[in-house]
């Protein structure tokens, strides 16, 4: 048994042509893998940004619920982990510097061997004190001094990228491995995640002409740029889709060549979106979870050939990759995981297929928690001091520092959670951490919102429907108990009554 997982960070659902018909991105490669593969239509987040996610995926327990950004914890139980306690070789091969810095501590050690790429966003990599010789006086949004020294590693050397190198890793690794069985292979892109870095040779598809300041990286919150540079981004950003595509079918035409493709378990999907404008907005993580950031593409390519060029309806996060797996190998799933195996979606003897999914919930720590049932969504926001607000950790970090430098004096530590007696810091948040630097965002969740999908899937127009408002508050709240949500997140929601009435 082989299994293949492809992440690609900050990939669109409406990027893709499978999705949807009318994008102007070029992708012939993802669009090859979908005829080949079951599509999910109702996939989304679960905890963003990208460490959060990647804890959901390797655990299949839902992290902003308890925690922001930060790393595998002591009682954290992993699927690559416990497939090589099963004899499965796992190997990850990545280019995402957020592994190895402060907050991404111990996930590359669940992998019985793994590979890193050099170079991306802010990876202290090329050391040079003097500044790079190409950093640009007139520009736009953010320039990243320590990016303009990596990519003097690969300008226009499109073969020296981090996202070839990544990919071409995952070649080798495949014809290192040729014939062997029982292995699961993560191989993991930061692209098409900003910087939006790209040959020229792909700008060239979608934006030969523009001479305005130099554009990369957007400063997230309201769009703050001329309309022509607005333009230009997404053109950046489609040429990098294009380019990590590319790169991509050299990985499933290595799987084919070696005679590995058929009859391996292959996942490609990807742990958020991102607003290159939509709504006016910049970013992620400040905003409501809308579709642009929460609706993901995943395909599934079966081993057994079933349901391939299908489409499904079923709801389903990325805490579902980590059952779905053990599924695969035939490891049993701990009793903790709260993510359902997409197994029983691939029984072709049924008419209908269901994993047992009923609704989605997702978010990011500390800001607005939000549910779906693939016909409905509702973002519930906090109350205006949001708190009480906790984060609960084994190990402090979080993203570039540590949970509670500026209180230590109120960080308690104890046995505050239900799945371990490991005892943990409960830290005071005094300001989400996930939007230190960017001040008060609290103006963008002001606002409770539903919507009906069905009737406006661009989520335009919100619902003003009181008893369909009371069904979505007392679903989200039977989902958090579900998912061992701490029980001060009822109060900081204002959802105390939903709360005592469930659970009495």
């Amino acid at each position: 048994m082989r299994a293949v997982l492809v992440l690609m960070d900050t990939l669109r659902k409406d990027a893709l042509s499978c999705y949807n018909p009318d994008t102007p991105i070029k992708t012939p490669n993802l669009d090859a893998f979908a005829k080949e593969s079951l599509v999910f239509d109702s996939h989304y987040i679960g905890s963003t940004p990208c460490m959060p996610a990647r804890r959901d995926l390797m655990t299949g327990r839902l992290n902003f619920l308890e925690r922001s950004w930060g790393p595998i914890e002591p009682y954290d139980v992993t699927f690559p982990k416990m497939l090589q306690q099963a004899d499965v070789f796992t190997h990850l091969t990545t280019d995402h510097c957020h592994y190895f810095r402060q907050g991404g501590e111990d996930y590359i050690n669940q992998f019985t061997t793994w590979d890193m790429h050099r170079g991306q966003e802010g990876d202290p990599w090329v050391s040079t004190i003097k500044d790079p010789e190409w950093m640009p006086e007139d520009y736009y949004g953010r320039l990243r001094r320590q990016y303009q020294a990596n990519r003097t590693k690969w300008y226009e050397n499109e073969d020296e990228y981090p996202t070839p190198r990544t990919f071409r890793s995952a070649c080798d690794w495949l014809d290192q491995n040729q014939g062997e069985d029982n292995f699961f292979l993560q191989c993991e892109v930061f692209d098409p995640h900003e910087p939006f870095d790209v040959p020229s040779k792909y700008m060239k598809q979608y934006d030969p002409n523009y001479d305005g300041p130099y554009f990369e990286t957007p400063v997230y919150g309201k769009v703050d740029v001329p309309k022509r540079a607005e333009e230009y981004i997404r053109n950046r950003y489609s040429a990098l889709v294009t380019m990590t595509d590319h790169h991509f079918g050299q990985l499933i035409a290595k799987l084919k060549a070696l005679n590995m493709y058929d009859d391996t378990l292959i996942i490609v999907t990807s742990d958020h979106g991102y607003f290159l404008g939509d709504r006016g907005l910049f970013g992620k993580n400040y905003m409501h979870n809308f579709n642009e950031l929460a609706a993901l593409p995943l395909m599934v390519h079966d081993p057994r050939g079933r349901r391939n060029g299908e489409r499904t309806q079923n709801l389903s996060q990325n805490i579902d990759v980590m059952p779905t797996i053990l599924d695969y190998f035939n490891v049993p799933i701990p009793p903790d995981v709260r993510g359902k195996s997409w197994a029983p979606l691939f029984d072709t003897s049924v008419a209908e297929p269901t994993n047992g999914k009923q609704y989605a919930i997702y978010g990011a720590h500390g800001i607005t928690v939000n549910i779906t049932d693939g016909h409905k969504t509702y973002f519930r926001a906090p109350k205006a001091d949001n708190k009480p607000l906790f984060e609960y950790a084994g190990i402090p970090t979080t993203i570039r520092h540590w949970l509670g430098e500026a209180n230590p004096q109120d960080i308690q530590m104890g046995r505050f959670l239900k799945r371990t007696q490991y005892p943990v810091y409960r830290v005071p948040v005094l300001s989400p951490a996930i939007l230190d630097g960017l001040g008060d965002m609290s103006a963008f969740t002001r606002d409770s919102l539903l919507f009906d999908l069905d009737t406006d899937p661009g989520q335009r127009q919100p619902i003003t429907d009181e008893n369909l408002t009371t069904r979505y508050k007392r679903a989200l709240v039977r989902e958090m108990i579900a998912n061992d949500a701490p029980v001060e997140q009822y109060e900081r929601l204002q959802l105390e009554s939903e709360y005592q009435a469930a659970t009495n």
